[in-house]
């Protein structure tokens, strides 16, 4: 008898992909969903014991604790028969769907990171701390930060010019691994619909995918971005 997946989904986390792709596939799996610490934002004790590295996502079949999104996203995959949200060797898209595949946790996520802790930091600073530090954190967001995230949104317009997924004329698992970026990018203004069109587009079309407002139900959140 095979093992039950069981997704241990964080509240305002990027472990709502998961979720996503697993109502996309209709694929059987139990869901615990951890509340964050009201206080600090931080995922539980328990939460953090279960996951290897003690962050969301995280996943449990069996004896098996698996972390990171992508990992996880290609393990439901494996074990889904007849899944066709990856495109095989001989896929005209196949070259396009491993870019975005990675591209979407190895250079777009990082980036929109730093970003993210650059604003939480100058929020939490002491107040004779925060000129010094806004200074710093500016020059490092023009100079390093916005420059390369700005080319990697130039190009997902220009692919979503092609074709209307990042995988390709299909939807993919690209998309779902993507969208936790887009679409909390598009929320904290840094993909915007005067910039970024085509990618305002695709958040649409990804949204009005039935499987969006049964993973929203199930999250029980109007929003899978945290806010600070």
């Amino acid at each position: 008898m095979t093992d039950t997946l069981t997704l241990h989904h964080l509240e305002y986390s990027q472990s709502f992909r998961v979720l996503w792709m697993l109502e996309e596939l209709q694929a059987p799996y139990d869901l615990v969903v951890y509340d964050r610490d009201a206080r600090t934002m931080a995922a539980p004790d328990a939460y953090k014991a279960l996951s290897p590295l003690g962050t969301a996502p995280v996943m449990t079949c069996g004896d098996l604790a698996l972390a990171e999104s992508s990992a996880i996203m290609e393990f439901i995959l494996d074990r889904t028969p007849g899944q066709n949200l990856r495109p095989g060797p001989d896929s005209p898209d196949r070259t396009r769907y491993l870019f975005w595949w990675h591209a979407a946790q190895g250079s777009m996520m990082p980036l929109q990171l730093m970003k993210t802790v650059t604003t939480i930091s100058q929020k939490r600073l002491p107040f004779f701390m925060k000129p010094f530090v806004k200074l710093y954190t500016k020059g490092l967001d023009e100079l390093f930060i916005q420059p390369r995230l700005n080319r990697i949104l130039a190009m997902a317009e220009k692919d979503l010019g092609t074709a209307p997924w990042f995988g390709g004329q299909k939807l993919s698992a690209a998309d779902f691994l993507i969208a936790y970026n887009m679409i909390v990018g598009a929320k904290r203004d840094m993909i915007t619909k005067a910039d970024h069109p085509r990618c305002t587009e695709w958040i649409a079309r990804m949204k009005a995918l039935p499987s969006f407002a049964r993973a929203t139900e199930k999250d029980g959140r109007e929003s899978m971005a945290l806010t600070y």
